[in-house]
């Protein structure tokens, strides 16, 4: 067996163990997800859990709030953005939706180049509402006996104006996923902006090699519309099966005899 063809197939392994790790982490982080946006009385979810009124959110549980705070740093140290990639539930609902999106933006072009800088527009506008603003309690959540959307529609009802224009922006962002395939996680998600800022620091990733002859297959194929170890590649590995030349890797981070193609570590950020 030739070695792109054993690239193939644990590039095929690979996808699908992502799914399934995936699929798990919507399992546990899911509910957290749902109710960071939709019940959350913070202006940004998340990060208020323990003094946070909504005592039958998960993040009210320890263990979730400081396991996945504790994970995120774990986890860029060890393989950049593949929290982005394989574990985070939002970004696997904006990876559904962008199946069904009308522009795919899979080229190297000005817009998908610069676009990115979006995410630390959004990390900045969150470092000034956490630090600056102490990230103002701005709904009161409202329990109906256990009915979750009557909840939901009780707190839309009774939240003040800055929560509205907070909520509906995400929910926006994440229906034009349908025009811009993973249009949030490529080009807004603070999360993945900082997690972008300190992936070169990571210990494993997907890279290029020498052998990369600037075919743009992998592009073709990557759900982030990127390349392997440039800006928002998350480490998901659909690229691996995708290249002629069988140029693409996965390996420890200087521990590789392969040379990295020149401009294999450009970044926005």
């Amino acid at each position: 067996m030739s070695n792109q063809t054993m690239t193939q197939s644990a590039g095929i392994a690979l996808t699908k163990l992502r799914t399934g790790v995936q699929l798990a982490m919507l399992a546990v982080l899911g509910q957290w997800a749902y109710y960071g946006v939709f019940r959350c009385p913070y202006l940004i979810p998340f990060v208020s859990c323990e003094t946070c009124p909504v005592i039958t959110c998960w993040g009210r549980i320890t263990s979730y709030f400081w396991g996945f705070w504790l994970l995120l740093p774990v986890s860029v140290l060890l393989a950049g953005r593949a929290f982005c990639g394989w574990l985070c539930p939002g970004g696997f609902v904006n990876q559904l939706i962008g199946k069904f999106s009308l522009l795919k933006l899979r080229k190297r072009n000005r817009f998908v180049r610069f676009a990115p800088a979006g995410m630390a527009i959004a990390l900045a506008a969150v470092a000034i509402i956490w630090f600056g603003m102490d990230n103002p309690r701005m709904m009161v959540p409202i329990r109906t006996g256990g009915d979750v959307l009557d909840s939901v529609r009780l707190s839309f009802e009774h939240a003040s104006f800055a929560w509205l224009v907070r909520t509906f922006i995400i929910l926006g962002l994440a229906a034009a996923g349908l025009l811009v395939a993973n249009l949030w996680c490529r080009f807004v998600c603070p999360t993945g902006g900082l997690l972008e800022l300190f992936k070169g620091m990571a210990i494993f990733r997907v890279f290029k090699t020498s052998a990369c002859n600037d075919c743009d297959a992998c592009l073709r194929v990557c759900e982030m519309g990127t390349r392997p170890d440039e800006t928002n590649c998350t480490n998901c590995g659909d690229c691996l099966q995708s290249c002629p030349v069988d140029a693409i890797k996965f390996g420890k981070r200087g521990n590789s005899n392969e040379q990295h193609a020149p401009d294999a570590r450009t970044k926005v950020f």
